[in-house]
């Protein structure tokens, strides 16, 4: 992945060097030298890369370690360049400066050593030329081209599309319906890539199965489970987080829970055939009712010995011709609608779908990337002779297929894709943590004038649309909120991972580790290059960090990613992270869902690159120090739901860049040393603010408005949680939100009678609607429009309202748009149906209260 380094590495170069800081401009004929070098290295490390995996050599292999070794240093003094000037421009007007001179001895050292990176790169990129037979003159092909960004940013293709299971998922339903007595056991066997899971995933989610079935259990079997892993799975499936109990109390659990219910458990992707463990665990589920097991497995013998009969096994058939090609065409033309328009483009795509043999894995990934290729004959004859060269090589057309997307990745999202290599096999990813991570390390290039959170989600997008990863949840609008990669993609992403060095699994020599349960002191002495350290635990498990790896975590001192999320600790946090300050390069820290987290670190100051900090869930967190406004880089401040955090400190404003601002509480009248919601007034790039409010002196009479500037704000929540006295309700109805808001959240509101400034003629931008909780009893008269002014809401979303009355027909007439309703805990609604035949497109979730 040296095209992806260098890629990375150029972007932050070109962007430092129009800064003109100090100690830039001291070296910026080294540093411009070197950005000449690596541009005409942007033009053929693509193929080098593919011409040392292909052919196997070890000189070329050198050749580009050794260059991904430099560049990640050339990055390291670029960032010691900056923090020297910034330190230095601190200083300049001190006393300081007439009895320290500037620091001569790192310009001697930082001049010496950019001077022989030149010499080194220049000698490397002679050599791979000559070993590529390249020369100067024949360089047509320009690294803007090699590097050019995606024609398609945003989501465009619906995961949940299918096609061609119908007969499968018909026989699995059949059999699910005519099951009585005992436990049936329905096995789905068949090769990798073949959508097992899809068949499973379908069946699991057909409406008709929900209602059959009191309770569906999903859960994901890893290579590497354990027995009370699986048992705390299927507890947590049924919101249980049974922390601390034996096997035998788990197992006693899971048989309450089900006790009398018709069950349905998925157990997808077992590996193992000693199945001792499910032969106890199985003894231990109630029989009858008709409730089954469907297991999804590679192995015929793990389906046997799991208890399935021949007769309830189901092999799935590779796909048909047309319907390999039906699925081609709505990834790789889902910009037009899934239609080729195009008679000889269509003639190679169906060339290349047969090369993937009706597997559905190889014709998703080749799909997705030919959606971003440009609609020419010659780049779609290219990608066909580069399969057959991916084929040769190997007779697996799932992998080829994979790796030939992996080759075609802009080299940015080449970095983005290894950052699953962190990850343990079927865990459940946030994609907020992902972008969060791109944006820290620099791997979301900012161009165009977009914000870096934009940045990060396009490159998730990128991903998704070549479907390189999995959807697990979509919120309800359909936003991706976590994801995960298919273990065929995961074999490929380690093994790319392991080559390059992004990533090693024994935590040894590589510049990324993920923390799966705890971090050894010896796994950090070895990694004092370390980039990025990350929580990747499963979803409700935590880390345990020990108190010795804090002064390890502390040497690591060109770490830009730190995320300690979901972890406990020997000693308060506080202590932990008493020299934090000496990771001045970091630029990502995520704090949230730690324990005990009382408040932050006075050292935690020094680190002024910071641009994301993420203490959310942190209960215990009392208040931030008043440090926080200094840093002038925030783009991100996450401080929600943090209950016992009671304002923000004053002078918030001074975080210009902040692009998202969640658990905002302004502080009440009485504590002068709070922000106020006025302060938002001056934070005119934020994209993303969630309002926490409790009382009605929170907002002063001259502050009502202070939304109204925010004219970059797409996404708004506010929340009365805990809410008291009537003057809130006056308050909150006065507080108009700017007019192009793309969502809106309303949650808990106290009033009986929506909010005034909610209808369509101030919110004429609104696309999404989330209103939950609260005593909301009716709308505005206002939100049902005036002369002919209706609504452009796509998606609604309707939950735990008991009060609320409306009628369908009357919503439907104000929302023609509507395309996605999801409503749960609202008895009034009578009025609105399950299933409506003139709701096309529609999307219905219409949940009834149950018991857990």
């Amino acid at each position: 992945m040296a095209d992806a380094v260098v890629t990375v590495f150029l972007e932050k170069l070109l962007n430092t060097l129009h800064e003109e800081t100090r100690y830039v401009n001291e070296f910026k004929e080294q540093f411009d030298k070197l950005k000449g070098d690596l541009q005409l290295m942007q033009c053929f490390l693509k193929d080098a890369d593919r011409v040392k995996r292909k052919n196997n050599n070890e000189t070329l292999r050198q050749f580009m370690a050794v260059l991904r070794e430099l560049i990640y240093e050339a990055d390291d003094i670029l960032a010691d360049c900056q923090l020297q000037s910034r330190d230095d421009d601190q200083n300049s007007n001190s006393w300081l400066t007439c009895i320290s001179p500037p620091n001569l001895q790192f310009q001697y050292k930082t001049g010496k050593r950019l001077r022989e990176i030149n010499e080194k790169i220049s000698h490397i990129r002679t050599n791979i030329m000559a070993f590529l037979n390249i020369q100067l003159s024949s360089q047509v092909e320009t690294s803007a081209h090699n590097n050019r960004m995606d024609r398609w940013s945003s989501p465009v293709y619906d995961h949940s599309q299918v096609v061609g299971l119908e007969g499968d998922t018909r026989k699995i339903k059949g059999w699910l319906f005519e099951a009585k007595n005992d436990l049936l056991a329905i096995g789905v066997v068949g090769i990798g890539g073949l959508g097992k899971t899809t068949i499973a995933q379908k069946v699991f989610n057909e409406r008709d199965i929900e209602n059959h079935f009191d309770r569906r259990i999903w859960v994901s079997v890893s290579q590497t489970f354990t027995e009370e892993q699986i048992m705390r799975s299927i507890l947590r499936n049924l919101g249980d987080a049974s922390v601390g109990d034996d096997r035998g109390e788990l197992l006693r659990k899971i048989n309450q829970y089900l006790l009398g219910k018709r069950y349905l458990i998925v157990m997808d992707d077992v590996w193992s055939k000693d199945t001792a463990w499910w032969s106890r665990i199985c003894t231990g589920l109630p029989k009858g009712k008709g409730s089954s097991i469907i297991i999804t497995t590679r192995i015929l013998e793990v389906a046997q010995k799991m208890g399935v009969q021949e007769a309830k096994i189901h092999f799935p058939k590779f796909l048909s011709k047309d319907d390999s090609w039906l699925l081609f065409r709505y990834i790789a033309f889902a910009s037009t609608g899934g239609k080729c328009l195009n008679s000889e483009i269509e003639v190679v795509g169906k060339e290349i779908v047969a090369k993937c043999k009706g597997l559905p894995l190889a014709i998703k990934a080749v799909g997705g990337m030919m959606l971003y290729k440009p609609p020419q004959m010659r780049e779609w004859q290219k990608t066909v002779e580069r399969f057959r060269e991916e084929l040769a090589e190997r007779d697996d057309s799932v992998m080829a297929s994979l790796q030939l997307s992996y080759d075609e990745l802009p080299p940015y999202l080449k970095s983005c894709f290894l950052s699953f290599s962190l990850y343990p096999e079927d865990c459940v990813i946030t994609k907020e943590q992902l972008v969060h991570w791109w944006i820290g390390e620099g791997f979301a290039p900012l161009r165009n004038g977009r914000s870096s959170i934009e940045a990060g989600e396009d490159c998730f997008s990128g991903l998704s649309n070549r479907c390189l990863v999995e959807v697990v949840d979509k919120t309800y609008n359909k936003t991706i909120s976590t994801c995960k990669i298919h273990d065929m993609v995961r074999d490929l992403v380690i093994k790319v991972a392991e080559d390059d060095a992004f990533f090693s699994p024994n935590g040894i020599s590589s510049r990324h580790m993920g923390i799966t349960s705890e971090i050894k002191t010896k796994q950090l002495a070895a990694n004092l290059k370390l980039r990025a350290l990350l929580s990747t635990t499963k979803t409700a498990e935590v880390n345990k960090i020990a108190t010795t790896i804090a002064a390890k975590l502390n040497e690591c001192r060109y770490m830009r990613v730190l995320d300690l999320s979901r972890s406990i600790f020997e000693m308060p946090l506080t202590g932990l992270l008493y020299q934090i300050g000496s990771l001045q390069h970091l630029t990502y820290l995520g704090l949230s869902n730690t324990h005990p987290l009382i408040q932050l670190p006075p050292s935690l100051e020094k680190l002024n690159n910071l641009q994301i900090l993420d203490v959310s869930y942190c209960q215990n967190l009392k208040m931030l120090p008043p440090y926080i406004v200094s840093f002038q880089k925030l783009r991100v401040l996450d401080v929600g739901h943090c209950g016992s955090l009671e304002y923000l400190p004053k002078g918030l404003e001074k975080l210009s860049n902040l692009e998202v601002l969640l658990g905002f509480r302004p502080a009440r009248s009485n504590r002068t040393e709070g922000c106020r919601i006025s302060e938002l007034r001056n934070l005119t790039r934020l994209r993303t603010l969630g309002l926490q409010l409790t009382c009605g002196d929170e907002i002063g009479d001259n502050e009502v408005h202070a939304l109204e500037n925010l004219k970059e704000l797409q996404f708004l929540s506010i929340s009365c949680f805990d809410s008291h006295g009537s003057d809130l309700i006056v308050k909150v109805d006065k507080l108009c939100p700017p007019r192009q808001l793309d969502e809106l959240c309303l949650n808990f509101f106290p009033g009986k009678i929506s909010p005034t400034w909610l209808n369509p003629v101030s919110l004429p931008m609104l696309r999404y609607l989330s209103v939950s909780s609260g005593n909301t009893a009716e709308m505005h008269q206002s939100f049902w429009g005036e002369n002919n002014v209706l609504w452009k809401i796509e998606a609604l979303k309707l939950e735990s309202l008991t009060d609320l009355g409306m009628e369908w027909m009357k919503l439907r007439e104000v929302m023609p748009l509507l395309q996605i309703v999801n409503v749960s805990w609202c008895p009034q609604l009578e009025s609105f149906p399950i299933e409506d035949a003139g709701f096309r497109g529609g999307v219905w979730t219409k949940e009834e209260p149950h018991d857990l």
